[in-house]
């Protein structure tokens, strides 16, 4: 072999060594959405606590849930801009860090109002984090691969969701809820801190390895870039926003009124809701994989990106509703929890595929400020649930038959919005 090419093998090696960082990113993401929804998840584990010690109802107590997602939907808009400008090194190390001292400084709470403030506020600081995690799949993966590094990212959330139950409950009855709340803030502190240290954007040569063919085409200028208010006159964004609004109301159903619908519904104790809430979470970790694995594979079996993102976003709503909508008939408690793990496992398998959805259909530039709005959307339904659950247990004395119909109606609603009416409309301009 000559000089020349012995020096192009190790100058190609390099680099393909290098990207194996993109890997080691994700896990960092994983691990900051851990500590990203166990802050998000303290308040839920200690809601009957908390409700006793402050007097407060349930109307109250869904008020006081739903205080997170308001702020935290409307922040997604200007934090999907902020993370397309600044890059997401900054933005996720400014938000993870800003999210742990609200946190810490939750557990001085002694008012409703207090702690109503700092649940505003931690969803403010919080806003940035799955807009930072979906730019870095989109600068370190190709279109083929990015579904995968996504939904994975977004199993931080689910692990979370499973090990919140016990471990909370675990830190709440030692040190009180307080003390939960100290515990959790703490360890975003150093995930922020690592995460300035670790973090760095590829190279333009290790975009080549990575992207080859699609990252030339991302480097040339588009005919006609759209700005962000361009995204709001695009008819896929408007049902994209109506259906996160619709799969995600469920799923905050489930994080902010299942251990309490355990407790007062099912009659199971305190300590035995830390191990059944954490089923259905189990199951929705998977659930999250499975998107991205199934999205994965059709896109490798020749089926076109957009609908290969929007087949299991469509098949795990109906299949969530279909879960859903019995358990409020059903009198078996070990019935009702199997039916409510399949319905979160099934609500999971969209959660990954619906960003990377958002970076499909965006330019490069916009990747986030799309996956943004779509989130608002979302977390407009997030911030609904609490509210609407807590109203109607109070008008109804506890009753949660018309929670799970609604859940499972808007479940459905979700599924008609990505299944019917976003569409690959670039693929239509370009034939």
């Amino acid at each position: 072999m000559s000089q020349t090419s012995a020096e192009t093998d190790t100058t190609h090696a390099r680099p393909l060594k290098s990207v194996r960082i993109r890997w080691f990113l994700i896990a960092l993401l994983v691990i900051g959405g851990i500590i990203n929804y166990l802050d998000r998840n303290n308040l839920s584990i200690a809601n009957t606590t908390i409700a006793k010690e402050f007097g407060l109802n349930a109307l109250q107590m869904g008020l006081l849930l739903s205080a997170f997602s308001w702020p935290y939907a409307i922040a997604n808009l200007p934090a999907g801009y902020l993370v397309d400008k600044f890059g997401p090194k900054r933005m996720f190390a400014w938000a993870a860090g800003l999210w742990s001292i609200v946190s810490m400084l939750s557990s001085l709470a002694n008012s409703f109002g207090f702690l109503y403030a700092a649940r505003v506020a931690l969803g403010i600081a919080e806003s940035p984090f799955f807009t930072s995690g979906l730019k870095v799949a989109d600068r370190w993966f190709n279109k083929a691969e990015r579904a995968l590094p996504v939904s994975i990212v977004n199993t931080g959330s689910q692990i979370a969701n499973a090990i919140a139950p016990p471990l909370l409950t675990f830190l709440m009855l030692t040190m009180s809820w307080r003390g939960m709340f100290v515990v959790i803030g703490g360890l975003g502190i150093v995930i922020a801190l690592v995460w300035l240290r670790i973090y760095r954007d590829p190279t333009m040569k290790e975009q080549f390895i990575i992207k080859g063919a699609e990252f030339e085409e991302q480097s040339e200028p588009a005919e006609k870039p759209a700005g962000w208010g361009e995204l709001l006159k695009q008819k896929n964004t408007w049902f994209m926003v109506l259906g996160a609004f619709g799969i995600f109301y469920t799923v905050w159903v489930y994080l902010t009124w299942l251990p309490s619908y355990l407790q007062t519904a099912r009659g199971f104790s305190l300590s035995q809701i830390g191990w059944l809430a954490g089923l259905p979470f189990l199951c929705g970790i998977i659930g999250v994989l499975a998107g991205g694995i199934i999205s994965g594979k059709l896109i490798k079996r020749g089926v076109r990106t957009v609908t290969a993102r929007k087949i299991p976003i469509v098949g795990g709503a109906l299949l969530a509703a279909a879960a859903v909508l019995p358990v409020a008939y059903v009198e078996n408690p070990a019935l009702a929890i199997v039916l409510l793990s399949v319905g979160y496992f099934a609500a999971q398998v969209p959660i990954g595929v619906l960003w990377t959805l958002a970076s499909d259909i965006a330019e490069p530039n916009q990747v986030a400020s799309l996956g943004a709005i779509q989130n608002f959307g979302g977390f407009l339904g997030a911030a609904l649930a609490p509210i609407v659950t807590g109203y109607i247990l109070t008008e109804t004395g506890g009753n949660y038959t018309l929670v799970f119909l609604i859940g499972g109606a808007l479940l459905i609603v979700g599924a008609l919005s990505y299944g019917i009416f976003v569409k690959d409309r670039r693929a239509a301009v370009t034939a």
